[in-house]
């Protein structure tokens, strides 16, 4: 037995995801649950699946993502490789679709692009229930329209995967910052509120004042609350034409009867965001109850090198979603049918299942530890199957065998004929 110095953990912050795992949200089951509603609903609208690198330049996220930003100031796992590159765990999903949208030349040859992602981000912060330093993303970016039909649609779709998932307990809050004129507006206006109450503003507020104000909307301090509470709503400083975009953003909600509220005090962490933004919350996890949110953010793909292109996405935190599914997902989903051979019948309990996973499409395991029948029963228990079949010389003469239920214990005469066996699995 190795001594506990010989032993190691996961680094902290960073989890396993694992069968059945002591907390139910990092069972792989749940995920699973998550990911094929995402699939199912984001693909439905037209979205496809792109994979990419989980590093990148670090100045692919200083510029993208905003120096003054917590995450690129405080929160990267920034690194030197061998070349003396500094490099950069990505620690969130938009700037890299959109370097690799500029990188593939898509805003010159073919602009509207409808990309969804699943993978792991970094941040090197506090780890708390639902946030963590490795933590999983799903996201989308819809590249190439400036239409409030897009934003629209982009939040009816995000509406329609949380019913998918059965989540009841969602709020929508959606806002707007406006066009460029209009952001310059509302930022002299906040800045002339907040300026008197330097003093009384936390650290990292005073600091936002000179390099982002509005980020002090966002604080969670009740000092910085109140304060920021009567600030000049961003509504008064839209240009014509921003005000034109929101409203119908709204109208086309109200269309689709998608409860939403507009929230005056609601922006996005990170500096690329521009017109609509919106946020989906939860009443079930205490203060981090945002779920999923995004935005506009039409400047990005000109600032990292491309032609001037419009764009819109959202991401959501797979750990806050599987917190919240949390109990009601099956925690562990195990093969259909368990095959125990006997008497050194293992090619042919093999051809078997190879027969039946080839004409259907069930999950069957073969047991390859051997051992007394009831050994491998207890085995196929622990991996949850649905249903056993014990293969011997006496069922191979028959041509057919008995298929216990293994939840009630139930057992059923059958052929051992693959039609007869999916047949009834299936039914």
């Amino acid at each position: 037995m190795g001594s506990a110095k010989n032993t190691f953990r996961a680094v902290k912050g960073m989890n396993d995801v694992l069968p059945a795992a002591k907390e139910n949200f990092l069972n792989p089951a749940v995920w699973d649950f998550i990911s094929e509603k995402a699939t199912s609903t984001l693909e439905g609208y037209g979205y496809r699946q792109v994979r990419l690198p989980v590093v990148e330049e670090t100045r692919l996220f200083a510029r993208g993502i905003g120096e003054g930003t917590d995450i690129v100031g405080k929160e990267m796992y920034t690194f030197e490789d061998r070349g003396g590159r500094s490099l950069t765990l990505r620690p969130e999903g938009t700037a890299g679709a959109t370097r690799a949208y500029v990188e593939h030349q898509f805003h010159r040859n073919n602009p509207l692009q409808r990309w969804w992602y699943m993978g792991p981000m970094y941040r090197a912060e506090r780890p708390q229930k639902g946030r963590y330093r490795q933590f999983y993303q799903i996201g989308a970016e819809l590249f190439g329209t400036d239409s409030p039909a897009a934003d629209a649609e982009m939040l009816l779709m995000l509406w329609d995967w949380t019913q998918a998932m059965g989540l009841s307990d969602v709020s929508l809050k959606v806002n707007t910052l406006g066009d460029k004129e209009s952001r310059a507006a509302y930022r002299a206006a906040l800045t002339e509120h907040l300026a008197p109450h330097r003093e009384e503003l936390c650290e990292s507020c005073a600091s936002r004042l000179d390099i982002n104000p509005l980020r002090t909307l966002d604080c969670k301090r009740p000092s910085c609350r109140e304060i920021v509470a009567d600030a000049p709503d961003i509504m008064t400083c839209l240009t014509e034409s921003a005000t034109t975009h929101f409203n119908r953003v709204c109208e086309f909600l109200e269309a689709a009867r998608i409860p939403y509220d507009r929230e005056r005090r609601l922006v996005r962490g990170l500096d690329y965001y521009t017109g609509t933004i919106f946020e989906f919350t939860t009443g079930s996890l205490g203060t981090q109850d945002a779920i999923l949110g995004g935005g506009r953010y039409d400047e990005m793909v000109e600032e990292l090198g491309g032609t001037s292109t419009p764009a819109i996405g959202f991401a959501a935190g797979v750990e806050r979603l599987a917190l919240l599914l949390e109990g009601k997902i099956d925690g562990e989903r195990g093969p259909d049918l368990y095959v125990i051979p006997m008497e050194n019948l293992e090619r042919e309990a093999f051809e078997l299942a190879a027969r039946l996973r080839k004409s259907s499409s069930l999950r069957v395991e073969v047991d390859v530890a051997g051992g007394k029948v009831k050994q491998q029963f207890r085995r196929a228990d622990r991996a949850c199957a649905r249903f056993a079949l014990v293969l011997g010389e006496t069922e191979l003469a028959a041509g057919r065998g008995q298929l216990k239920e293994l939840g009630s214990g139930e057992s059923t005469e059958i052929s051992l004929e693959s039609t007869a066996i999916v047949d009834h699995l299936l039914q």
